[in-house]
């Protein structure tokens, strides 16, 4: 039978009860004046400044002095930053804000908790089905407490999710001659918290990133890579969770179902 560590399940508890109380009660119920614009494609609504709040204040009582970089609050102060060098719990409150915004799916939760710069532990929630993913370095990675090891798709030609609309015309031009013969297109998710289970769960094989936020990958990275798929910057080398610039480079980021697939992807494309 699966079964949650005690860490793993009162996070799991802290997101169940911001979902019951603040998430799903608004779903597709969300006012105008509950959405504001930070930047270009990037809403924020009142349940990501609600959620945040909470589980700022409840991860604070939870682990006393260690310090919480949320992405709200990074966007009031982004001198929050320089606490991703340190240890410290990251929180992306609602991720896929534009798909709850236009009451579409899939949205979720992120917790991570990174040391040194490097993500230790990390949480990805689905509200709507409850699935927990969670992962711990050098521990594995679980599906509701029950460990999992990450399955390509299979198919013949790996099946890739590409923001291709998010490319400039360089890149676009590369990926269509390099990459896009060789791969099943689909459309990304729009959600992190989507994006990396469908990596290692058998629905995708491939996806990159040009937006490396913390908040965004932290977990997502380490559950990945500790279910026995890859996930690593263009060059090879490890993601950091205090590189927190905003990659304006198709190459930011890469997530594979395995290494060979992540092997292959990045080859193609350096060729």
């Amino acid at each position: 039978m699966s079964e949650l560590g005690a860490l793993d399940a009162e996070i799991r508890d802290l997101f169940r009860f911001a979902t019951e109380r603040s998430i799903l009660p608004r779903f597709r119920a969300l006012a105008a004046d509950e959405i504001e614009m930070k930047g270009e494609d990037d809403p924020v609504t009142v349940v990501d400044r609600e959620v945040e709040t909470f589980l700022a204040e409840a991860l604070a009582k939870l682990a006393p002095g260690v310090a919480i970089v949320g992405e709200e609050a990074v966007a009031a102060d982004a001198s929050a930053l320089g606490n991703l060098s340190k240890q410290c719990w990251i929180i992306d409150p609602l991720d896929g804000t534009a798909n709850f915004a236009e009451g579409k799916d899939p949205f979720g939760i992120i917790i991570a908790l990174a040391d040194a710069g490097k993500a230790v532990a990390g949480w990805l929630y689905d509200p709507k089905s409850d699935r927990l993913c969670h992962a711990r370095a050098g521990e594995g990675a679980f599906v509701n407490g029950e460990r999992i090891y990450s399955n390509p798709t299979g198919q013949d030609k790996p099946v890739t999710a590409v923001a291709r609309q998010f490319l400039d015309d360089e890149e676009r031009a590369m990926f269509d001659a390099k990459l896009a013969p060789h791969y099943t297109l689909v459309d990304i998710p729009r959600c992190a918290a989507e994006q990396y289970p469908r990596l290692a769960l058998g629905e995708n094989d491939i996806s990159t990133f040009k937006r490396t936020l913390a908040w965004d990958h932290a977990a997502g990275v380490l559950w990945l890579n500790e279910a026995g798929g890859k996930a690593a910057r263009f060059d090879g080398s490890d993601y950091r969770v205090d590189q927190h610039g905003e990659s304006g480079d198709f190459k930011g980021l890469v997530g594979a179902s395995c290494p060979a697939l992540w092997d292959e992807f990045v080859g193609r494309a350096l060729a």
